[in-house]
């Protein structure tokens, strides 16, 4: 195992927008990452979304963190500037994510995975439960969760309609289209241009296919029971959640022994985008 440009913390950085992008090199895998927030304290990895990269993470959510936490977000294998080949399961996903957290040299973590992150995060936590103190797991669902099969048709349905409009799909992903929802992803939006320095590299249309494959076998997999899971957890989704069905955000909670259900109004997968304020304070309040 090596290690290139790895500084334990990173205090000196106050915003996402400046955090510098650096690489770490671990089980054959050059990952890029970022991190920032004190040097105290159990880190919170960030595990992110189908087909984003490193600048697709909400300034306000990674900021609101770093503020009391050391926050370390990264691009999985073969994802934004990382290397590698795209995985096609979770499973493996999960394991390279856990490579990239041994690489650093941390023994345990708490977890805030979104949608294929918060997926991810599961697997880690019942692969390696010594590695994971708590979890923060939204937008998602089980394994075999209620319509996560129906993902790349409701993926490829929202892409062309941002194409035939000239609008992000994550405008139509994300968030409803009731006025509230509208600004709120058009706020979210510019928010992601914060960043105008050292911007990551976008996913490749092959790791995206990739990913949506595994998200489609992790739909097809027998329901996952999640007893095992016994960290606490806090679980949170909008009430309108198109791309991973609400119901399921509710099936987390109800499956999992130790958790803590966070429902947002008017909003859609990307809930916790939505009402960022709100969520930092309840995600603070739970680590």
């Amino acid at each position: 195992m090596s290690e290139t440009a790895a500084v334990p913390g990173n205090s000196a950085t106050t915003s996402w927008k400046d955090a510098t992008t650096r690489t770490l090199s671990t089980d054959g895998v050059q990952f890029a990452y970022r991190e920032l927030g004190p040097d105290a304290g159990v880190p919170v990895v960030f595990l992110t979304h189908l087909a984003a990269v490193l600048d697709n993470w909400d300034p306000r959510v990674v900021d609101g963190i770093a503020a009391k936490h050391r926050v370390i977000t990264f691009d999985n294998r073969g994802v934004g500037a990382s290397s590698g080949s795209t995985p096609t399961t979770v499973e493996a996903m999960a394991h390279d994510a856990v490579s990239f957290i041994r690489g650093l040299g941390l023994d345990q973590v708490d977890l805030f995975g979104f949608s294929l992150g918060g997926m991810i995060a599961q697997v880690i936590a019942e692969l390696e439960p010594q590695l994971v103190r708590k979890l923060i797991i939204a937008g998602t669902g089980p394994a075999g969760g209620e319509g996560i099969d129906k993902v790349t048709r409701i993926t490829y349905l929202d892409v062309t309609r941002g194409l035939l409009s000239r609008t992000d799909p994550k405008q139509y992903l994300f968030f409803t289209r009731t006025p509230n929802g509208i600004r709120a992803g058009e706020e979210f939006l510019g928010r992601l241009q914060e960043r105008t320095r050292d911007r990551d590299k976008p996913i490749s249309v092959r790791a995206f296919r990739a990913q949506l494959k595994a998200i489609h076998r992790w739909g097809l997999q027998s329901p996952a029971a999640l007893a095992n899971i016994h960290q606490p957890v806090l679980v949170a989704n909008g009430d309108k959640d198109r791309m991973v069905p609400t119901e399921n955000t509710v099936e987390l909670d109800r499956r999992l022994p130790n958790s803590q259900l966070v429902i947002y109004p008017d909003a859609g997968h990307g809930g916790v985008f939505q009402y960022h304020q709100d969520f930092v304070e309840q995600a603070l309040a739970f680590l």
